[in-house]
C-alpha cells in the first residue's frame, strides 16, 4: 500500500473514530481488569502485614488439607473451616513471627457469615444474616475482631447462607486479611475502589444530561426522543452498578441492606432498559422484543414484591432472575440474528452491538458462576461502550431533529399560507356566485314596476345604481369589512326589498358595530329570512336585527315570525341563499361560527358569533 493511501485511510474520520473506540475499549478492559484484581485486597496497615497459614476442610467430615496461596478454595460446596494461625510481615515482607492478639484483624466478608473459634473463649459469630442486622443484609462487609494473646491454633468458620454467587469469597477472605489501623486502613480500602465509583459518578452525571436532554426532545416532540430516554436511563443505572460494585462500598455507604439492594435492582434496570432498547430497534421481530419487554418488567416486578412480602432474601431471588434473563437475552438474541440477515451494512452494526450488552450479561453469568470473575466485568466494559455510543447518538439526534422540526415549521407556513390564499380565492368566487343573485332579484323587481308604478320602478333604480356605486368594491373585497358598512349594505338592500314588501318590518338594535364581518354576511340572512320565512305568511311579518358582545365574542342575530323550518332536515343550500357560503366565509376570514335554531310556524333565528381576538 502505498503512503498516500495510507495517510489518506488514516485521515478519514470515519477509520479516526473506530481507533478512538477501540483505544477506549481497550483502556477500559485493562483499567476494569486491574481494578478487578484489586477490588477485595485492603491494602496493608504501615506497621505490619498479616496473612492466616494453616489448613482446612470442606463440610463437617471433609478431609483437611493445606492452604496454599493462589489455590482456589469453594465457597459454595458446604461450610469450610480454617484452622491455623495469623502470621506477621513487615511492611517489606520480612517475617515477624506468629500472630499474638493485641490488634484487631479485618476480615472481609462478601455474602458469607464467619464464626470464630479459640481456645478458652466463648465462639464468636460475624453473622450478617443476623435479623437483627435486618432482612436482606447480606452483601459486601469488613468485620474487626480482636484475638485473645494466645497463640493457640485459631478455628474459623465460614458459612455461605446463598451456595451460588460468591464462588471466590473464601479466596478473598484469605486475600483481605489486615491489621486494623483505624481511619487509615479504611481510607486505603476505598482508595482501591475510588477510580470505578469516580467512573460511575461520571456515567450519572452526564446521563443526567442525556436525561434532560430526553425531556427536552420531548417537549418539542422530537422524533427520537424516547431512545434518548432509554440511553439516559440505561446509562444511569450502569454507573449506579459502578459505584456499588466498587472495593470498599461498605466504607463508602455503611447500610449493607442499601447496598446489596441498590446493586441487584440497578443491573436489572439496566438490562430491563437494554432490552427495550434492543426491541425499538428491531423490525420484523419486534412483535417478540415487545412481549420479552413487558415479561421481564413483570419477573422484575414480582421478584421485588417478593423480597418485600415474604421472608425471602432479595439476593436469593437473583438466580432465578439470572436464568430469567439468560432465557430472555438467548430469544433477543435470536431475534437479531434475523434481523441481521435482511440488514444493510448499517443495520447489521446496529445489530451486532445490540447483542454485545447481552452475550457480556451470560459471560458475567457464567465467570460468576465458575468464580472466574465476579462484579459483571465483562458487563462493565459494554458499559463504556454504550456510554460512548449513547454520547454520538445524542450529539447526532438533536442536531438533524432541530433541522427537521425547522423545515416541517417551514412547510407548515408555506401551507398556511397557501391555505390562505385558496381561502381567498374561495371567498372571491363565493361573492361572484352571491352578486347575480342578488341582482337578478333587483331587477326583476324593476320590470315588475316599470308596468304597474313606472314612479316607483324610478326609485328603485336610483337606490340600486346607489347601491351599487357606493358598495360594488367591497363585493371583490376578499377581507373583512367593518360591522357599521355591513349594516349600510343592509339598509340599502332593505330600501329596496320595501318596495316590493311593503307589509314587512325591519327593526334594528345595534349595540356594536365596531368589530369585522366578511362583506355580504347579514344582506343575505335578511334576504333568505324575507323568502323562506315571512313571504310564506299570508301578510306582514318582522325582521330584527340585533348586535352585541360579550366577554369573549361579538354577536349579531338575525330573527324573523316567519314560517320557520325543520332544521333536521338537510338545509337546500341553492334555495337559502348560500348558507354554506356565508360558513366558509365566516370561518376561513373571521373564524367565526353560525347557528340556525327554527321551529315550524314561530320563526327561525340565526346566531352570527365572531371571536374577539380576530373580529
Amino acid at each position: 500500500m502505498k503512503i498516500k493511501e495510507v495517510r489518506s485511510m488514516l485521515l478519514n474520520k470515519s477509520t479516526l473514530k473506530i481507533i478512538g473506540i477501540s483505544l477506549m475499549i481497550l483502556l477500559a478492559i485493562i483499567f476494569l481488569w486491574e481494578s478487578n484484581k484489586r477490588s477485595i485486597q485492603a491494602i496493608p496497615s504501615t506497621a505490619a502485614q498479616v496473612y492466616f497459614d494453616g489448613e482446612y476442610r470442606i463440610g463437617d467430615g471433609g478431609e483437611w488439607q493445606e492452604i496454599k496461596k493462589g489455590e482456589h478454595i469453594s465457597s459454595t460446596q458446604g461450610d469450610v473451616t480454617l484452622r491455623g494461625n495469623f502470621h506477621m510481615l513487615k511492611p517489606n515482607g520480612d517475617y515477624l513471627g506468629i500472630y499474638k492478639g493485641g490488634s484487631p484483624i479485618a476480615f472481609y466478608a462478601n455474602h458469607i457469615n464467619i464464626t470464630v473459634n479459640e481456645v478458652d473463649r466463648p465462639s464468636y459469630s460475624m453473622d450478617n444474616e443476623n435479623p437483627r442486622i435486618g432482612k436482606s443484609a447480606c452483601g459486601e462487609s469488613w468485620t474487626l475482631y480482636y484475638f485473645s494473646n494466645a497463640s493457640e491454633v485459631i478455628e474459623i468458620v465460614i458459612h455461605n447462607p446463598h451456595s451460588y454467587g460468591n464462588e471466590n469469597a473464601i479466596d478473598e477472605m484469605l486475600e483481605g486479611f489486615t491489621f486494623w489501623a483505624g481511619v487509615d486502613t479504611q481510607k486505603d480500602i476505598l482508595a482501591e475502589g475510588e477510580p470505578q465509583r469516580n467512573v460511575g459518578l461520571l456515567f450519572i452525571i452526564a446521563s443526567c444530561m442525556f436525561l434532560g436532554t430526553a425531556l427536552f426532545a420531548s417537549l418539542i416532540h422530537l422524533k427520537n426522543s424516547g431512545l434518548i430516554w432509554l440511553l439516559g436511563l440505561i446509562n444511569v443505572f450502569a454507573g449506579i452498578y459502578f459505584i456499588y460494585s466498587s472495593s470498599g462500598i461498605s466504607f463508602w455507604n455503611e447500610s449493607i441492606i442499601a447496598n446489596t439492594t441498590i446493586l441487584g435492582i440497578s443491573m436489572m434496570l439496566y438490562t430491563f432498559f437494554v432490552v427495550m432498547l434492543i426491541a425499538r430497534v428491531l423490525k420484523a421481530t419486534r412483535k417478540t422484543g415487545v412481549i420479552i419487554s413487558v415479561s421481564m418488567g413483570v419477573v422484575n416486578a414480582l421478584i421485588f414484591l417478593v423480597s418485600m412480602i415474604t421472608s425471602v432474601y432479595f439476593y436469593d431471588t437473583w438466580i432465578y432472575w439470572l436464568a430469567v434473563q439468560n432465557l430472555a437475552n438467548i430469544v433477543l438474541i435470536t431475534c437479531l440474528i434475523k434481523e441481521i440477515k435482511t440488514a444493510d451494512f448499517k443495520g447489521k452494526l446496529i445489530y451486532v452491538g445490540a447483542m454485545l450488552p447481552l452475550i457480556a450479561f451470560a459471560v458475567d453469568t457464567v465467570a460468576t458462576g465458575f468464580g472466574i470473575w465476579q462484579g459483571g466485568m465483562t458487563s462493565k466494559i459494554v458499559f463504556m461502550l454504550l456510554f460512548v455510543i449513547a454520547a454520538v447518538v445524542v450529539l447526532r439526534i438533536i442536531p438533524q431533529s432541530i433541522n427537521a422540526i425547522a423545515k416541517a415549521s417551514e412547510l407548515e407556513t408555506e401551507k398556511l399560507l397557501l391555505n390562505t390564499q385558496l381561502a381567498e380565492s374561495r371567498v372571491s368566487t363565493m361573492m361572484s356566485q352571491i352578486r347575480p343573485h342578488f341582482i337578478y332579484n333587483t331587477l326583476g323587481s324593476i320590470e315588475q314596476l316599470c308596468e304597474i308604478d313606472p314612479q316607483k320602478a324610478g326609485e328603485l333604480v336610483h337606490n340600486f345604481a346607489k347601491y351599487l356605486r357606493g358598495n360594488f368594491g367591497e363585493l371583490d373585497n376578499p377581507k373583512p369589512i367593518l360591522m357599521s358598512q355591513e349594516m349600510a349594505h343592509v339598509h340599502h338592500y332593505i330600501s329596496i326589498e320595501n318596495v316590493r314588501f311593503p307589509d314587512m318590518t325591519f327593526t334594528f338594535e345595534m349595540n356594536s358595530n365596531d368589530f369585522h364581518i366578511p362583506a355580504l354576511t347579514i344582506q343575505p340572512i335578511v334576504e333568505n329570512a324575507i323568502k323562506h320565512g315571512l313571504m310564506k305568511l299570508q301578510k306582514g311579518g318582522t325582521i330584527h336585527v340585533v348586535s352585541y358582545e360579550t366577554d369573549t365574542h361579538y354577536c349579531v342575530l338575525v330573527e324573523d315570525d316567519g314560517a320557520g323550518f325543520d332544521t333536521n332536515v338537510l338545509l337546500d343550500e341553492r334555495k337559502h341563499v348560500g348558507i354554506r357560503n356565508i360558513r366558509g366565509r365566516l370561518k376561513a376570514m373571521v373564524n367565526g361560527e353560525l347557528e340556525i335554531q327554527s321551529v315550524i310556524g314561530e320563526g327561525t333565528k340565526v346566531l352570527i358569533t365572531i371571536p374577539k381576538e380576530v373580529g
